[in-house]
Order: structure tokens, then C-alpha cells, then sequence
């Protein structure tokens, strides 16, 4: 009666856990925290009484959670509102995940833990919970305030260097060691996988879905976004990528259709309550006796944690130029840790890395950040007010120099407020470019290893491997040639901006400007084109032919991509025109 089983087990976990959560939304706390309570309460550590038979099915479950947990921040992902918020979010968030790491390991070397306890440790404190904090935001009516923005901001920043972690630790527990060059390559790639996903995946699956969405079947509609979910997911899985990675950049390519909102509401019943599942499955491994046990580790981590991340994020915001009532509410809001901690405790367990103590002591110290989270962000305002009564007033005065001086910055001095947009969009948009040009490179080096791998070219005795070499670079050469001129051709655009506003502000004479203007406008996208060309030469190694040769193939491709470049430059235009429109349809869809 395995179907019995698993039916009784799922209704004992969702009533439990509504009746916990409506008493939590009573007491104005986080129904996260409920969901973990509840699986306590029918944990095997707690009851004398057998709730729960089938514990792999509901594992499984949860595992499902944690796609449709990072499925959800995909699906509010937006590049926009990370524009919005510029460098604040980066720095904060670096500040942050930088100081909780050493922490975290520190700590867990002064209890004598093993290596990798400690660094898993610091990854687990390093990550603040984005639906605690956002839950807390709404439930307290900030939702929209000035320093609620800037928190979403560093919140996106992240879970995407969360992500990036999560594949860190992965080779480390993997190989025992991850070397600096390693830890820059594994970053490089993630970095390229991620920005070719998204720019591809926007150009096609919001088209899919807003084809879909025309037949006006919510059922159509649902099946198809969880189809693509998941599909995505195994592809990003086979790629050796977390299912977390998968299920977050196919949220994001999802949220650039112009149906995101009714999208949401379809998935919104079925996420909540995977989610809910995972936060039990969470509550099912805390064994109280372990957080007796572990009480004075589990008080110095939480304190650490809230500490911490008040001082780093305040701190953080405060050097972009914002004020310090600002600053301190965003050091407030962030105090806690959640669901990336899970997925990363979860990761250390699957991989036999981490010590059994360690998950329970994460979970703890969540429930303890968790409960202080409403309170910290309540505080912030008379915390920054008894803050700026004891500062002395020499000190004080530097810090509001200081603000007023970063804002003038920001409101012109560097560039005239009508050149800024254009010079961000050129640099974004260079960025894409140049990564398509890598990863045509990088794609090819791994199609002549897969070719030679598994097809028998023995046969062909012409066709030695230096040619298929030259073939490989040539066929790669090609396919980035539109890209390539786009690189020139923006960059070209942008040393025009730059000159511009170079001769606009100084006297100059002629001469000068002249050769202002081909400085700007000549040399630098030459030399951005020769140093791309170098990277992927350099990382796509095995398929550059011998230097003769290469010369040879150098001129004759040069003269076949000059005869053909307003075609080549046509195609870009086309991708760019098809990809601009995926993001102005959404941007100008109202709400639903």
C-alpha cells in the first residue's frame, strides 16, 4: 500500500502545516517559519509517534521545492530593477557574502570543525533570505519604500552569486580544493552560460509562450511553463549545472514575456505548495536534542549573522552616497538567513562532505534570524537616530559631505545626464556580444574533442587534423563575425560619446581634436576586437591551426567576412531588433 502511504504522509504535512501556519499569521510571523515548525512537529526527533512512512517520496517532494522556489525568483528577476539600483547592490552584496564567509569559517575552525564544515558554514551565513525578507517587507506595508528597492536589488545580486557559490562548492567538495586560477574559470563559465541562456532563451521562449497564451487555455499554458521548466532544468543538469541554476534562468527568461502576470497566478498555487513541502522536509531533520547540544555555536552564529550582515550591508550602502537613516534600514532588512542556506547544507549532505550537526545548526540559527527579522527592520529607524545623536558632530559632518559629494557625482559631473543611458546600453550590449563570440569558440573546441572522440576520420587521410583544425576556427570565425562587427561598430559609437563629452567640457585646439576624436573612435574598438580575438584564441587553443596556416585562413576569412558584411551585419541587426522587442513587450504590458 505504497500509494496509501504516501497520501496519508502528504495530508498529515499539509494540515499540520496550514493549522501552524494560520496561528503564525495571527502572531504576524513569517509562515516560512510555520512550515519549518510544523515539520518539527511530525519530525521523527519529536513525536512519539510515527507521522511520516514514506520519507524518500517526500524528500523527493521538496527537492521539487527547491526548483519551484528558485523557479519563483527567476520569474521576479529583472534586469531593470537591478539597473535601478547600480553599483549599491554589487557592493553591498560582495561586502556581505565576503565578510560572512571568513566568519563563518572562523568560527568554525575555533569549534574545531573540519575544513570543509567551515567553509560550508560561511557559504550557509553568507546568503540572506529573499522571501523572509520579502515577506517581512509586505507584511510590515515597506514594500515599496526607498530602502525596500535597494534591499531587491541586493537580494537579486545574490542568489545570483549564491549560484555561483553553489557551483564553487561543488568543485571543492568534489576535488578537496579549489585554486584561485579554478575558482576564475568556473566563475568565467558560469558568467558565459548564464548571459548566452538568457540572451537566447529571451529571443525565444517568451515568443513560445505568447504563442501559447493566443489559444486562451490556462491549462495550455500552465503545462507548457512546466514543461519548459523542467526541460530546461535537465538540459542545465546535463551541462553539470545545479537544477537550482536551470530552474532560476528559465524563471528569468520567462518573466520577459508580456503574460509574466497571469504566468504567476498559474504557477503561484502549485509553487506554494512544493515550497511549502520543502520548508517541512526542512523541520523533519531538526533533531532538538543536537540544537541543545550545539546551543553555544548556534548563539555565536546567529549573532554573527545578524551583526554581520547589518554592518557589511549598512556599510555598503553608505559608500554609494547614501544617507545613513538609508542605510541602516537596508543593514536592518537583511539580517537573517533561509532558503539558499538549506540547498547549500542540503548540497554538503548529498556529497558526503559536511558533518550531520551542521544542518540543524543552519536550520536554528535561521529560525532565531527569522524571529528577529521584523523586529531589526522596525528598529532601524530609532537605532539610526540614537546612531546619529551619539556621533560626534566633526564625524558626522564628514559622512554628510561625503553623501552630498557622491551625489553630485551621480546627478552629472562625470557624464551629461542625457549621455549616461546610451553609454550603459552600448557597454551591456558589447558585453553580449563579445560573450556569443566566446561561446561560438568554446562550443566549437568541444564539438572537434566530441568529433574526434566518436567519429573515425581515419579513413579520410586527407583530412588530417590540422585541417579540421583550420575548419573548426574558420567555421567559428564566421558565425562571430556578425558579432564582432556589432562590437566595432558600438564601440566605435561609444569613443564618439566619449569624445564628445571630452571636447565638450575642455578648450582644444584642432589638432587636438582631431586627435581626440580618432583616438576615441578609431583605437579603442580596434584594440577591443584584437584583445577579444586573443582571449579566444587562447581559450580555444586546440583548434588553432599551425601559425602559416592561420595566416593563410586569417586573410582568406578576412576577405570572405569583408564581402559578405552587410549581410553579416543585417543578421545582427535582426537578433538585436527580435531581442530589443522581447523586452519592450513586457516592460509595456500592463499589470494584470
Amino acid at each position: 500500500m505504497h500509494g496509501l502511504d504516501f497520501i496519508k504522509d502528504l495530508a498529515v504535512i499539509m494540515l499540520v502545516a496550514g493549522v501552524v501556519t494560520v496561528i503564525f499569521h495571527y502572531m504576524k510571523q513569517p509562515v516560512v517559519l510555520g512550515y519549518i515548525i510544523a515539520g518539527v512537529i511530525i519530525g521523527p526527533h519529536t513525536s512519539a509517534v510515527t507521522f511520516i512512512t514514506d520519507e524518500k517520496t517526500i524528500k523527493t517532494l521538496g527537492e521539487l521545492g527547491v526548483v519551484f522556489l528558485m523557479f519563483g525568483l527567476g520569474l521576479e528577476f529583472s534586469l531593470r530593477k537591478l539597473a535601478k539600483v547600480g553599483a549599491t547592490a554589487f557592493v553591498a552584496a560582495i561586502a556581505q557574502i565576503i565578510l560572512l564567509i571568513w566568519v563563518g569559517y572562523e568560527i568554525g575552525r575555533f569549534f574545531n570543525w573540519t575544513s570543509m564544515d567551515a567553509i560550508f558554514l560561511g557559504a550557509m551565513m553568507a546568503i540572506s533570505s529573499t522571501t523572509i525578507t520579502v515577506k517581512a517587507l509586505e507584511e510590515l506595508g515597506l514594500k515599496k519604500e526607498k530602502f525596500a528597492n535597494l534591499i531587491y536589488g541586493i537580494l537579486i545580486v545574490e542568489d545570483i552569486l549564491a549560484i555561483s557559490l553553489i557551483v564553487m562548492l561543488t568543485g571543492i567538495a568534489t576535488t578537496g580544493q579549489l585554486e584561485a586560477v579554478d575558482a576564475a574559470i568556473t566563475i568565467g563559465e558560469l558568467i558565459l552560460f548564464m548571459t548566452i541562456s538568457l540572451a537566447v532563451g529571451i529571443l525565444l521562449v517568451p515568443r513560445l509562450l505568447n504563442l501559447v497564451a493566443k489559444f486562451h487555455r490556462k491549462e495550455m499554458l500552465l503545462v507548457t511553463v512546466l514543461g519548459l521548466c523542467f526541460g530546461f532544468c535537465l538540459l542545465v543538469m546535463k551541462m553539470e549545472y545545479s537544477v537550482a541554476l536551470g530552474a532560476f534562468l528559465i524563471g528569468a527568461m520567462m518573466a520577459e514575456s508580456r503574460h509574466i502576470h497571469t504566468i504567476e497566478k498559474l504557477i503561484e498555487p502549485v509553487k506554494d505548495m512544493f515550497i511549502a513541502i520543502f520548508f517541512v522536509t526542512i523541520g523533519l531533520l531538526l533533531d532538538p536534542s543536537v540544537i541543545l547540544k550545539y546551543a553555544l555555536p548556534i548563539t555565536l552564529i546567529s549573532v554573527a549573522v545578524i551583526v554581520g550582515k547589518v554592518l557589511s550591508c549598512t556599510m555598503g550602502t553608505f559608500i554609494t552616497g547614501h544617507d545613513g537613516q538609508t542605510s541602516v534600514r537596508v543593514g536592518m532588512g537583511k539580517a537573517q538567513i533561509g532558503e539558499f542556506s538549506f540547498i547549500i547544507a542540503s548540497l554538503g549532505l548529498t556529497l558526503n562532505v559536511t558533518s550531520d550537526f551542521l544542518y540543524p545548526i543552519v536550520v536554528a540559527v535561521s529560525v532565531l534570524t527569522t524571529l528577529f527579522t521584523p523586529y531589526l527592520i522596525k528598529g532601524s529607524d530609532p537605532l539610526s537616530q540614537w546612531m546619529g545623536n551619539r556621533i560626534p558632530s566633526p564625524i558626522k559632518n564628514v559622512f554628510v559631505q561625503y553623501s552630498e559629494w557622491l551625489g553630485q557625482i551621480r546627478s552629472d559631473n562625470q557624464l551629461r545626464a542625457d549621455i549616461k543611458p546610451f553609454v550603459r546600453r552600448i557597454t551591456f550590449h558589447v558585453f553580449v556580444n563579445a560573450c556569443v563570440v566566446i561561446a561560438l569558440f568554446l562550443s566549437a573546441t568541444k564539438l572537434f574533442t566530441l568529433i574526434n572522440s566518436y567519429v573515425d576520420t581515419g579513413h579520410l587521410v586527407w583530412f588530417t587534423e590540422v585541417y579540421q583544425q583550420a575548419a573548426m576556427w574558420a567555421m567559428s570565425l564566421l558565425l562571430s563575425a556578425p558579432f564582432l562587427f556589432a562590437i566595432y561598430r558600438k564601440l566605435e559609437a561609444l569613443g564618439m560619446l566619449l569624445a564628445d563629452v571630452h571636447l565638450h567640457r575642455d578648450q582644444h585646439s584642432s589638432e587636438d581634436r582631431v586627435a581626440t576624436q580618432q583616438l576615441f573612435t578609431q583605437l579603442m574598438p580596434v584594440l577591443a576586437i584584437v584583445a577579444l580575438l586573443l582571449l579566444v584564441s587562447a581559450l580555444s587553443s586546440s583548434i588553432l591551426p599551425p601559425v602559416g596556416m592561420l595566416f593563410i585562413l586569417a586573410i582568406f576569412m578576412g576577405t570572405v567576412i569583408y564581402l559578405l558584411r552587410k549581410q553579416l551585419v543585417k543578421i545582427h541587426a535582426k537578433l538585436q531588433i527580435a531581442l530589443t522587442e522581447s523586452f519592450k513587450e513586457n516592460s509595456q504590458t500592463p499589470p494584470a
